[in-house]
């Protein structure tokens, strides 16, 4: 008996264009290893060296709402159960938990995946927002401390995407180094920093 693929053919073109793209940031992230961008490290680092404290996100976005779109990319897991800014324009997770059986050794979680829609879901947050300015808009992406969104911020640069920029200290914010609580994330971020965010979502808001 035949068993079809669950998986469409349009779903898996487009994973292995994502797949192709994060191989081709992969390899510019790798080229960067041991440089740093002014005070930005080698892994929060973007090719158009576009970076936002969260503070200066807070500032911008009240401001100017119209003239940015804010992005938070983190997991749904992680903005039901951790919060979210109260500003943020839209939730697109740049990775997901995939089904919660993969486990990752070295970072002691389970593993994640890549969202194949992504790139069609900033474009289409770009379309709701109506800033009229294609991949001109300026894109704001916020993780949990600035990793994930200076790939994600990768992955747009090629995909050609003109102004996208990292939210350096992202909304948990950095690791402690030393003392008892070290390795807690208390440094700086969105949520250190007592900017609005809320443990209540809008529906409208996740893509």
């Amino acid at each position: 008996m035949k068993v079809e693929n669950s998986i469409s053919f349009p779903m898996r073109c487009m994973a292995l264009c994502l797949a192709s793209l994060m191989l081709t940031a992969v390899a510019w992230a790798d080229s960067t290893q041991t440089k740093q961008q002014g005070a930005v490290p080698a892994k929060k680092a973007t090719p158009q060296q576009l970076y936002l404290t969260s503070r200066q996100v807070h500032d911008m976005v009240s401001s100017a709402p119209q003239e940015v779109l804010f992005i938070d990319i983190r997991t749904r897991s992680e903005v039901t159960f951790v919060g979210m800014p109260q500003e943020v324009d839209f939730n697109i997770p740049f990775m997901f938990e995939d089904d919660w059986k993969a486990w990752d050794e070295e970072k002691e979680t389970y593993k994640l995946a890549y969202n194949p829609n992504f790139i069609s879901n900033i474009r289409k947050a770009i379309d709701l927002k109506g800033t009229g300015r294609g991949q001109e808009t300026r894109i704001i992406m916020m993780c949990r401390s600035g990793k994930r969104s200076a790939q994600a911020a990768r992955i747009l640069h090629i995909a050609g995407y003109k102004n996208v920029y990292s939210v350096i200290d992202g909304f948990e914010g950095d690791q402690l180094k030393d003392g008892e609580k070290a390795g807690q994330r208390l440094v700086n971020g969105w949520k250190n920093n007592g900017l609005p965010w809320s443990y209540r979502l809008d529906r409208e808001k996740l893509l």
